[in-house]
């Protein structure tokens, strides 16, 4: 059955993407979902259309992704925490702490999930972290933790 996608699934397709698929994976899967339609020659028409914009929607937000990378490129936060034994911070600094700071410092929403952090940071430092504002725009700002004064 040819089928056109209307979301993204794994592995299968793309939206507005035509593929030939089973009946069965389009009849139990994929039409209950909302996840495909049958490629009818009115459907893809629309399909085209939308496709279109969607195109030229993403070509102005990577410009504006682009933007704000250069904008937020070498910028350095800095955060004072409570420090323990060995230099070792009481809890952590967290992407959401870093994305907050960020976010207030450019005033542009950064989500928690666009700062790149293998594990929270816990210790006293400078510390180079990568935020990824979209698949090809990665800035790298620095971090540094500083003891606060008691």
């Amino acid at each position: 059955m040819k089928v056109i996608f209307l979301t993204d699934v794994p592995s299968k397709g793309q939206a507005g993407e035509i593929k030939v698929v089973s009946d069965g994976y389009a009849r139990n899967f994929l039409f209950p979902k909302g996840l495909a339609q049958v490629a009818t020659p009115e459907v893809v028409k629309r399909a085209e259309i939308g496709l279109g914009k969607k195109m030229t929607e993403e070509s102005s937000s990577k410009e504006e992704m682009a933007k704000l990378a250069k904008q937020i490129e070498g910028i350095q936060i800095c955060f004072k925490a409570r420090v323990g034994a060995e230099d070792r911070l009481f809890g952590s600094i967290t992407e959401a702490n870093i994305a907050e700071e960020l976010s207030r410092i450019v005033e542009a929403p950064i989500d928690k999930r666009q700062v790149v952090l293998d594990d929270s940071l816990r210790q006293i430092g400078e510390y180079e972290i990568a935020i990824r504002l979209a698949t090809d725009s990665v800035a790298r700002i620095k971090v540094v933790i500083e003891p606060e004064k008691a």
